[in-house]
């Protein structure tokens, strides 16, 4: 059955409607980034770059690193942004443009986020890299699916021991894809714990201004929080919504963030640009050797 105009939006060019990408524009090794300007601090690190186009803050460049086809996307901020962005690549793999219908095969993409976060554990210095073994979700996002993606037990134990408004929406818990965690994980430049993605950057991550904050211990629940042998170990606005869509959709996704805050002693660092530069090499070198 074909999908309505409202729902599946394409530009007069045919391009996926925020986007603005074909599915001949983006290679199965998807690398998303926050900031529209770390793309091209990706990029610059490729042999070639074949494919680049902007729209909002949607900015993709498609080229070739060692050989391997890869292709990076700014996101923004949030989980908002998020479920635009893979939502509208899967359609690409997945979606005959022109009938409008679903493939009968269905295609897999590999999601890398590479960003910065805050690191809530003392242990996880700055400018270390984290992997998250899971995302954990406090947005709602996932809730709007009907799904199976969520990591039942360990849910369950987060929600037993987290003691928030229950005007907050329920917190879930995703696992990443093993297949690209073997990538990174046995690297000693590499921490592994739960990534907690948020929906904001002050009160939902615990930041306090001027606002009071319905759960001033919310950070202090999280970091005491321990499942098998991963606490969750940093916070940003992504990782939970990317690993939730990708697992609904049959892709797989991994988030490799570089530590540019420790909320536990107050800490920032002094070159985070550094700290990114340096993960971007690092992540571009394990992908081209896999």
């Amino acid at each position: 059955m074909a999908i309505k105009d409202s729902e599946l939006i394409l530009n007069p060019d045919g391009s996926i409607y925020h986007l603005n990408l074909k599915p001949e524009n983006i290679a199965d090794t998807i690398i998303t980034v926050g900031d529209q300007d770390r793309v091209e601090k990706v990029t610059d690190f490729f042999d070639e770059v074949v494919f680049e186009t902007q729209k909002r803050e949607f900015k993709t460049q498609t080229g070739f690193y060692k050989s391997k086809k890869l292709t990076v996307i700014s996101t923004g901020i949030g989980i908002d942004n998020i479920d635009i962005v893979i939502n509208e690549l899967d359609a690409l793999a997945n979606i005959n443009l022109e009938t409008r219908e679903i493939k009968p095969n269905h295609h897999k993409l590999n999601f890398l986020r590479i960003g910065t976060s805050g690191g809530i554990q003392p242990e996880v210095g700055l400018d270390k890299f984290v992997m998250g073994k899971a995302g954990v979700g406090f947005d709602g996002l996932l809730h709007y699916y009907k799904n199976d993606a969520i990591n039942l037990d360990a849910t369950a134990k987060l929600n037993e021991h987290l003691k928030i408004s229950l005007k907050k929406p329920t917190p879930y818990i995703v696992d990443c894809d093993l297949e690209l965690a073997s990538i990174f994980e046995n690297n000693s430049q590499v921490i592994s714990g739960y990534t907690g993605t948020n929906l904001g950057f002050y009160g939902p991550q615990g930041r306090k201004l001027r606002l009071e904050l319905e759960d001033p211990d919310f950070i202090d629940q999280l970091a005491s929080f321990k499942h098998g042998d991963y606490k969750i170990t940093n916070l940003e606005m992504e990782t939970s919504a990317i690993y939730s869509l990708a697992k609904m959709l049959g892709h797989g996704a991994l988030s490799l963030n570089a530590i540019i805050a420790n909320r536990a002693n107050g800490e920032f660092s002094q070159d985070p640009k550094a700290a990114v530069k340096k993960l971007i090499k690092f992540t571009l070198d394990q992908l081209a050797s896999h």
